[in-house]
């Protein structure tokens, strides 16, 4: 099986429930680099048909907007197959699959969607799956969920329903030092694998220093993105998921002092006191692109 790397990678998922029209509109002018239009937990089980509906003539209308996605239910609900149905066709990038536990579920859903893309004339597989790691079985498969179809764009962390399975406390304290195992294994899984790491929303709206910590806390561990339900984190996500001035100016240093290393002949080079070889000058050459980009 060949898993595709993927580039141009978005810095911020924002959450848009399906069922509110005035959402939905915002959403396409939003500084969110992605969006996942909800029809999971953000819409009662009452309004799921509403929300299936309004999706879908948000896609035929034409999507101008930011890389979209829409969040469906999980395959162990009855949801799922009238999810897919009302929404799989031309505009829709990509799905975010909740609550996976296993590669058999990304494989079975796979399947699912090649039917409806044959049947509708669309390319196969131009819809992309987003699985989300949600339970402790979901963690412990999550590289093999990641590698289970060339579908998979990415893992993302539902950090609320994983503490649930482990009985954690309701509410987040400090840096949530108890989810940072999962949200470590869930970015290794995701790199092993090449696809994007996406880190679960931080909660609390009225704690700006907090979603900052947490945030720069994701970024450090190596997520490629975060997700959000508010528009007011976007701006805070997306600056932090950037390339930082003094990375870039790093960056730039690096670059230049192993380009006139390499003149001489060396193989390395000492830059502000720190030995600078091949694998940092990639790291930072990396960085370079993605500010790029």
């Amino acid at each position: 099986m060949t898993i595709r790397r993927q580039t141009d990678r978005p810095r911020s998922w924002m959450f848009v429930p399906g069922n509110k029209q005035r959402f939905l509109e915002k959403a396409a002018g939003s500084e969110a680099d992605a969006v996942l239009l909800d029809l999971e937990d953000g819409v009662l089980p009452e309004d799921k048909q509403q929300g299936r509906e309004m999706i879908a003539a948000t896609l035929a209308a034409g999507w101008s907007g930011p890389l979209l996605y829409v969040r469906v239910n999980a395959l162990s609900t009855p949801w799922l197959d009238d999810d897919l149905k009302a929404i799989v066709g031309p505009g829709l990038q990509g799905i975010c699959l909740t609550k996976v536990n296993g590669a058999d579920e990304v494989r079975e859903v796979s399947a699912r969607l090649a039917r409806l893309e044959a049947e509708r004339g669309l390319p196969a597989g131009s819809v992309r799956i987003m699985a989300a790691i949600e339970s402790a079985v979901g963690l412990i498969n999550a590289h093999a969920v990641a590698c289970a179809d060339p579908r998979v764009s990415a893992l993302i962390f539902g950090a609320e329903d994983y503490a649930l399975d482990l009985g954690l406390s309701a509410r987040r304290e400090g840096e949530a030092a108890e989810l940072i195992h999962a949200r470590s294994t869930i970015v290794v899984a995701a790199a092993a694998a090449q696809v994007w790491s996406v880190d679960g929303v931080f909660p609390n709206l009225d704690d700006p220093d907090g979603l900052l910590k947490d945030t720069i806390q994701a970024r450090r561990l190596g997520f490629t993105a975060k997700s959000t339900f508010n528009p007011r984190q976007l701006a805070d996500l997306n600056r932090i998921f950037s390339p930082q001035p003094e990375e870039l100016e790093y960056a730039r240093k690096v670059a230049d002092a192993f380009e006139q290393a390499q003149q001489r002949g060396d193989a390395s080079v000492a830059v502000g006191g720190q030995l600078v070889d091949r694998p940092i000058l990639l790291r930072a050459l990396a960085i370079l692109k993605t500010q790029e980009a």
